[in-house]
């Protein structure tokens, strides 16, 4: 499915950007406060003497959902896309799985997709590899962004069904061909990302779109420790999302299935393949309704600061009216702080809040590590090295195993300048570290 360039860039512009605000002039060891963008530090004190009571303990990236919540998650993420359209009928591919290299491939991709496969074999047990000659296949063709652009401008990357060129994309686009709701089982998909990845795009990209291509077609806000989220804190399969797969090449499932059929077939499956799931019981449906999701959507696009501004206090009266303290009221409490660069003293109230319903939203551990993050800037931009210190850490500990190097390297330059600020070494850093 298509992944927008809106969230990356709010994302990307909240490591890189964010932080470049508040510590502008930076090197790249030892980033230099501006103080004309710091909240005040009476602004600071006045929100918590102690901040870093504001975010999450360390929490563990192997907890996971019940499997009466991962069948749930299963049934909404694999018969509807992302576009609100059901899908009738459960499609995967059948049998082994080629995937494939094309285009400007750059240096680095072949090792990152050797990763990646490997993963997909050991933690989901898909018959997947890089061998060519299967009659299943996946294509990843890298193609020049500027062209990319011409036919998807808002979209970083994307994956799309029954073709296996961007030629053939072109040509077929706007037929049934490329229609995943006509998709009766698998044989032939293509990934398409710009020539000039990044290396964390690259990264984000294959993790994404071809687990898109092997399985679920839809994102959902509500879910927080997932690459299936559009909100794109997580950009690494999790224990969850492999999970997920690994049901979903389950021999009991088969495509062609019904909602229903699949339905009473997953109780089976989850408890086999994670006995410590639990007992099933029903869980409700918590679906996120377009008007917050369109809220978002005017948040991240182009436009004037105040319209996006009001349409993330929109989102944040969505998720107010809909009762939700999860990942999606904090998320909409993110993009304000993210959105009000000109306005620190708002930006600080708009984090904390955004991290208090982190800490209380189980899995939420990458959400926390980029609200620590946030913190911390503010926390060294108004003198208070010490819980900079301590919330940089702690980001870094929960962001440990995730794949994502921009936001590591952001926590770290101001665990550094923290460090430095105290004259501490980096020997003692690293003991605060362990």
């Amino acid at each position: 499915m298509p992944k927008s360039n809106f969230t990356k860039r709010v994302l990307a512009g909240l490591t890189a950007g964010t932080t470049a605000a508040l510590l502008s002039g930076c090197t790249v060891d030892h980033p230099k406060v501006t103080p004309s963008a710091r909240a005040s530090t009476a602004a600071f004190a006045a929100s918590h003497d102690d901040l870093s009571r504001q975010v999450a303990p360390r929490v563990s990236s192997s907890n996971m959902a019940s499997n009466s919540q991962l069948a749930t998650d299963f049934l909404e993420l694999g018969f509807e896309l992302e576009s609100g359209r059901p899908l009738a009928q459960f499609t995967r591919f059948e049998g082994p799985i080629s995937v494939v290299l094309t285009g400007k491939v750059p240096a680095r991709a072949p090792s990152e997709l050797g990763t990646l496969i490997s993963r997909l074999q050991r933690e989901a047990g898909i018959p997947i590899s890089a061998k060519t000659g299967n009659s299943n296949r996946i294509t990843v063709e890298f193609v020049p962004r500027r062209e990319m652009r011409s036919l998807v401008p808002s979209v970083a990357c994307f994956v799309t069904p029954n073709v296996t060129s961007w030629e053939e994309y072109r040509k077929t686009r706007r037929s049934a061909v490329s229609d995943w709701t006509r998709v009766k089982q698998r044989t032939r998909a293509a990934v398409f990302i710009p020539a000039d990845v990044s290396a964390q795009e690259l990264h984000d990209c294959l993790n994404e779109e071809i687990s898109q291509g092997l399985g679920p077609l839809n994102d959902l806000y509500r879910i927080p420790d997932s690459v299936w989220n559009d909100d794109n804190f997580v950009s690494t399969l999790t224990r969850h999302d492999m999970t997920i797969l690994r049901a979903w090449y389950d021999p009991a499932l088969h495509s062609g299935m019904s909602q229903p059929e699949v339905m009473a077939a997953l109780p089976a499956v989850l408890s086999r393949i994670n006995p410590s799931g639990g007992q099933f019981s029903r869980v409700l449906s918590d679906p996120t309704p377009r008007s917050y999701e369109d809220a978002v959507n005017r948040a991240m696009a182009s436009g004037g600061a105040g319209r996006r501004q009001a349409a993330a206090r929109q989102a944040i009266q969505i998720a107010a009216a809909q009762g939700w303290t999860d990942t999606r009221m904090g998320f909409a409490w993110y993009l304000l702080g993210r959105l009000s660069p000109n306005d620190p003293n708002q930006a600080l109230q708009a984090y904390l809040k955004a991290s208090e319903y982190f800490a209380i939203t189980p899995r939420a551990y990458m959400q926390t590590a980029h609200t620590d993050m946030q913190l911390a800037t503010f926390a060294l931009g108004s003198g208070r090295a010490d819980q900079a210190i301590l919330l940089s850490t702690r980001g870094l500990q929960n962001s440990s195993a995730s794949g994502n190097g921009k936001l590591a390297y952001e926590l770290q330059t101001i665990r550094k300048q923290a460090q430095k600020t105290l004259g501490q070494s980096g020997g003692a850093m690293m003991a605060f570290a362990e």
